[in-house]
């Protein structure tokens, strides 16, 4: 039987250690180049495309149906990310990686080609499927191509793939938008995606592609997980819509939406998920509630400062920048050898920096606080979070039995896309229904500040109730990882 501890591999890895010299040392030289562009480019298309989304709706004349655009985008990746743990789990990565980047690519087309809004939301739709299967395949990738001691550096590797489109892509993309036009925001991306393919594609096809047991026969997809996938894809779908839609009778689609939910999710996550077990279900746990308290307070940063101290949106969307790169410091420390017996008590430090940003936040609705506040705690709260997510990948391939990577590193980032989702909906009724978004110039802006109180101060519970999850996720040994693996 040929399986990734073979002596055929062994032999692979001992010639790369002794050559290697790390991440960028010439044995993984083309696969880490190749692997972060990709994440590069989906980070700058996923800041860049915000910017140029309005001028989009409105030149399609679907201002109406903005919100589909975002949430077509999520409810396919959902999808994506349970087909892509199966498939590379079965199959191998690499096609599921190829037909993500090609769904992507073609998404940005169709997208950038449309002439109503219906079929720029299904170019959007499309994207997300290759999204969701795009982040899996690389998660697998990293935990069959590198040795365990160079994952933490890759993971930081994915971090810093984010510091620049961050801070550049909002201003290259209102530059393209202005000058060019909107559709080129969408339309230039898929080029610069061949060159990261060429890098990349021929190191994973030698170090990770096909079964983990060559000799096998390749078992077929779960049809059970890929209904469970569709039931949790249209119950996030549904649980948006009626978040978005205030008035008594969205109730019936949010309540639906639940209904498909619930199973959806504890069939799709580690047993123990939903209580804490330790080990595996805690990380998987830890990064949904990290993230999605984070990014779902994130979201009404601007919308604070403009609203509430009347900031121009650029100066408002500045005031996030300096996070890309405290992200990534994070996502380095993390990284450093001699921190890595520490891992449990530096996640936790990450997420007491998590939540003491988004206590503070809120602390300019107070007028005598200066507005640049703001930016100086995000900046410790991007961190903290670079110390959590990384950390989580980390420790989700240390925890993963090799056949069950695929499945595990999809429920990570189901955990981590449901969470994000279903926060920000919760965030974004209670900003709406307190009048959160009401103008700075209107004059009546200053009657609405707990609007964005009831936003912040509930993330900073959530995510103070991931502190404690930090102190369950590293007890479980290796061994017994395949245990706690995914309800099959």
């Amino acid at each position: 039987m040929s399986v990734l501890g073979s002596r055929a591999d062994d032999v692979v890895v001992a010639e790369d250690f002794e050559q290697d010299g790390g991440v960028l040392g010439r044995a993984y030289r083309a696969l880490s180049v190749g692997i972060v562009s990709v994440v590069f480019l989906i980070a700058f298309e996923a800041t860049a495309v915000g910017t140029a989304m309005p001028v989009a709706a409105r030149e399609l004349h679907g201002v109406a149906q903005y919100a589909f655009a975002f949430s077509g985008f999520f409810t396919t990746s959902l999808f994506g990310m349970v087909l892509a743990g199966q498939w590379a789990d079965r199959r191998g990565p690499l096609a599921a990686l190829t037909t993500g980047i090609g769904a992507f690519a073609a998404g940005l087309v169709i997208a950038g080609t449309a002439r109503v809004m219906w079929v720029f939301i299904l170019g959007r739709a499309v994207q997300g499927l290759g999204g969701g299967l795009v982040i899996v395949a690389l998660y697998v990738v990293v935990g069959r191509a590198y040795p365990e001691r160079l994952r933490p550096a890759i993971m930081a590797a994915f971090a810093a793939g984010w510091v620049v489109p961050s801070v550049v892509g909002p201003l290259a993309s209102g530059a393209v938008t202005e000058q060019l036009g909107w559709r080129w925001v969408f339309l230039g991306i898929p080029v610069l995606v061949v060159l990261p393919l060429a890098l990349a594609l021929p190191q994973i096809r030698r170090r990770a592609s096909g079964p983990v047991d060559a000799d096998a026969a390749a078992a077929p997809l779960d049809r059970r997980r890929i209904r469970l996938a569709l039931g949790i894809a249209l119950g996030a779908g549904l649980v948006q819509y009626a978040a978005q839609d205030l008035r008594p009778l969205s109730l019936v689609p949010g309540v639906a939406g639940a209904a498909l939910l619930v199973p959806a999710v504890r069939g799709l996550l580690p047993r123990g998920t939903y209580r804490a077990a330790r080990g595996l279900p805690s990380v998987v746990l830890l990064r949904g509630v990290c993230a999605g308290s984070f990014v779902a307070a994130e979201s009404f940063v601007p919308l604070m400062l403009v609203t509430q101290r009347g900031l121009s949106p650029t100066l408002a969307g500045l005031s996030l920048a300096a996070g890309g790169g405290t992200w990534a410091l994070g996502s380095w420390l993390q990284s450093r050898p001699r921190l890595a017996p520490y891992r449990e008590r530096l996640m936790t430090v990450g997420m007491v920096l998590v939540v003491a940003a988004l206590v503070a936040a809120p602390s300019v609705l107070v007028r005598s606080v200066p507005a640049w506040t703001v930016a100086v705690v995000w900046a410790f709260g991007c961190l903290g979070m670079g110390l959590v997510v990384s950390s989580t990948s980390v420790l989700l391939l240390r925890l993963s039995a090799p056949q069950e990577a695929g499945a595990n590193s999809a429920a990570l980032q189901i955990s981590d896309a449901l969470s994000n989702a279903l926060l920000l909906a919760a965030a974004g009724a209670a900003c709406a229904a307190l009048g959160g978004g009401t103008s700075a110039t209107s004059g009546s802006a200053s009657s609405h500040p707990a609007a964005f109180a009831a936003v912040f101060l509930p993330m900073a519970v959530v995510a103070l109730a991931g502190v404690w999850v930090t102190t369950r996720c590293g007890s479980e040994e290796p061994a017994v990882a395949e245990a706690a693996g995914v309800v099959t």
